[in-house]
């Protein structure tokens, strides 16, 4: 039977291997983009640094957002879900979200098809900041009753 418990681990297992995509693509970035520059019939000779640019600078809230996405998960697991450190990891969330959002954005100067990217991450970052607030607001509520006498 599915249970919480095993979406927890689904999740996990997930994060896990996104985290390892990642690590390979930025390790074979090189290799990577001058196979994509090849295999496009685009006119896209010259943009092979600008690539590798916005991969290396990806990495970085894209590393982030799985670290902080397996800590959050790690916390309910240990059932601690209406905690101000889980609003505060999943602003942190959205706001690697949003980085992800600029750092596309910027680079559809030399690729449009980026802006797919940019608009996709900006839309997650607002689905996570809503999150956030409701969470915010359950914690608030939470504190209240357990003060109240």
């Amino acid at each position: 039977m599915w249970n919480g418990e095993k979406s927890i681990s689904l999740s996990k297992l997930c994060i896990l291997l996104f985290m390892c995509l990642l690590v390979v693509t930025v390790a074979f970035a090189p290799w990577l983009t001058r196979w994509f520059l090849d295999f496009s019939r685009a006119e896209l000779k010259g943009t092979e640094p600008f690539f590798l640019a916005t991969i290396y600078a990806g990495f970085v809230p894209a590393a982030y957002l799985l670290y902080s996405l397996l800590r959050l998960l790690r916390r309910i697991e240990a059932e601690q879900v209406f905690t101000t450190e889980n609003v505060e990891r999943l602003r942190l969330i959205s706001w690697s979200c949003f980085a992800g959002a600029g750092i596309s954005f910027v680079s559809v100067f030399y690729y449009f098809p980026w802006v797919f990217v940019a608009v996709a991450a900006a839309f997650m970052g607002l689905i996570v900041r809503v999150v956030k607030n409701m969470v915010a607001q359950a914690v608030a509520l939470q504190n209240e009753v357990d003060y109240t006498v």
